[in-house]
């Protein structure tokens, strides 16, 4: 499905990312890892990918600067010979009332979860043009469709990686270069980890509660989306069976959006 391809991943080095890293390691393309952490942590990832018997590399690339950016997609090129498939998975969060949301802040979360999208895929177009075959997966949000109170940045930045997925879509639909979003409900990362925290600290509850409530609250299935079936459907993308599947925004939620 994805042997012999090179792709490169943003916010990968740990959550969502990593786990779709190792899913396409696993299934013969080469990576570039990307994401903050500590070299050892980053190094021991780069390993572990490459035993499964691909080429693997990291870049710490700052999503807040363009030409960073620009520099990752060039190293993937100059390092593997192409781009083939491109997974903006980067993205931070941040919840208050409107009138409270900190002009940076707001900055910030549009510069990573929409204008780095922009940039990796303005970049890596000409490769998978090249090429003539490209996957690009947006990781969007069920946040990318509906609305919650408190998230105006992050709902706002989601929506607008869902419309530049269509629009990406369109532009390349003669072409063997697909553009999609997917966009889960609730999972396990460390960014909902810290929400649920929050919650906790707030409500006076324990972790175990607060997860109930963070749950009971959007997600009728009352689980959490698991990282390695984002993974595959990720992989389902890639193949060939998904060469027409393009514009698509692709709820993996529990039943949220369908309420």
């Amino acid at each position: 499905m994805a042997e012999g391809k090179n792709a490169v991943i943003t916010g990968s080095t740990s959550g969502i990312g990593l786990d779709i890293a190792r899913t396409l390691a696993k299934n013969g393309a080469n990576i570039v890892i990307n994401g903050f952490g500590e070299k050892q942590v980053i190094d021991k990832i780069v390993e572990e990918l490459q035993g499964y018997g691909v080429q693997a590399a990291h870049h710490p690339a700052n999503m807040l600067r363009s030409n960073e950016i620009k520099e990752m997609i060039q190293f993937t090129i100059e390092t593997f010979g192409s781009v083939d498939i491109l997974i903006n998975n980067a993205g931070i969060q941040h919840v208050s009332p409107i009138e409270d949301f900190p002009d940076q802040t707001w900055e910030n979360i549009i510069a990573i979860n929409l204008s780095a999208a922009f940039y990796t895929m303005k970049e890596a177009m000409p490769s998978m043009k090249k090429s003539n075959w490209g996957r690009i997966i947006n990781i969007a949000s069920v946040h990318g469709l509906v609305a919650s109170v408190g998230k105006t940045g992050y709902c706002a930045a989601k929506h607008g990686l869902v419309g530049l997925t269509k629009v990406v879509a369109l532009e390349t639909a003669e072409a063997e270069i697909t553009c999609n979003a997917i966009c889960p409900g609730f999972v396990l990362t460390p960014l909902i980890e810290q929400q649920i925290e929050n919650i906790a600290k707030k409500e006076n509850i324990s972790i175990t509660e607060s997860q109930h409530r963070l749950l009971a609250d959007k997600q009728p299935a009352k689980q959490f989306v698991k990282t390695k079936d984002l993974g595959e459907l990720v992989l389902f993308l890639c193949s060939d069976a998904g060469r027409l599947m393009t514009g698509a925004s692709l709820t993996m939620d529990g039943g949220w959006t369908a309420q």
